[in-house]
């Protein structure tokens, strides 16, 4: 399990952190979790698809990177190729904690962003203790991220409130004849969306959650780029 410490400018003054991207780094995933607020960055280069959770009866909102476990089809020999990297990729290796109101930033101190060499990576801490703009930018991001997935519980509701997703499958051929199936996620059921009344309609507007289902709907179309992707990787190409 990855070691979490709290960050602070005494013990980790010097610490510096590598952000170039490659599966060394934990990049290699086929997946990542994003929120309404994050889906028109994500739409224009992933497919956003819903998981139920494992911790009770919601779902999460997950960004597709690939069509296989642990595939990441926009990772090659020169780093992230799309022009987007989804939060919870960007902040790592740093995750927020706290007690009560108080938020803290805790970072993996065992994670191999972690620079061994003198002079790699961003640092953390000027000189005098405070903090460097790469990490005022980590900080802003790990809000970000709490605040968007304290946000996507209620999105969830008001989807299942008025009966807006349904499972779906991707039967997927690529161009060497070898055959795949995707199944175990769920999408926006456009059926439902059409049939919603003013009122309903109005209801996810001033939630803001409206765009985001479209963001949902539109970001589908990306699972021809991810088999693109895919068959120019079985090709050798990029």
């Amino acid at each position: 399990m990855p070691h979490a410490v709290l960050l602070n400018n005494v013990q980790h003054k010097d610490l510096r952190i590598i952000t170039r991207r490659g599966a060394e780094y934990g990049d290699d995933v086929s997946i990542a979790v994003t929120f309404p607020s994050e889906f028109i960055q994500i739409q224009a280069h992933y497919p956003i698809v819903f998981r139920k959770n494992q911790d009770g009866p919601g779902f999460d909102a997950l960004a597709l990177l690939g069509l296989a476990p642990g595939e990441n089809l926009f990772l090659d020999a020169d780093g992230w190729n799309a022009g987007y990297v989804p939060l919870v990729l960007q902040r790592q290796p740093f995750l927020i904690g706290g007690s009560g109101d108080e938020l803290t930033v805790h970072v993996h101190i065992d994670s191999p962003r972690i620079s061994n060499q003198a002079g790699e990576g961003e640092a953390l801490f000027l000189e005098h203790g405070s903090p460097t703009p790469y990490l005022e930018r980590m900080n802003s991001i790990l809000f970000a991220i709490h605040q968007g997935l304290q946000d996507m519980t209620t999105f969830v509701a008001k989807l299942q409130e008025f009966d807006l997703l349904e499972p779906f499958t991707v039967e997927i051929e690529l161009n060497d004849g070898s055959k795949s199936r995707l199944d175990g996620f769920f999408t926006i059921k456009e059926k439902a969306l059409n049939a919603l009344g003013a009122d309903a309609l109005n209801t996810l507007h001033r939630a803001g959650y409206l765009q985001a289902i479209y963001m949902v709907l539109a970001s589908m179309g990306k699972f021809r780029d991810l088999i693109d992707r895919k068959n120019r990787k079985h090709a050798g190409r990029r």
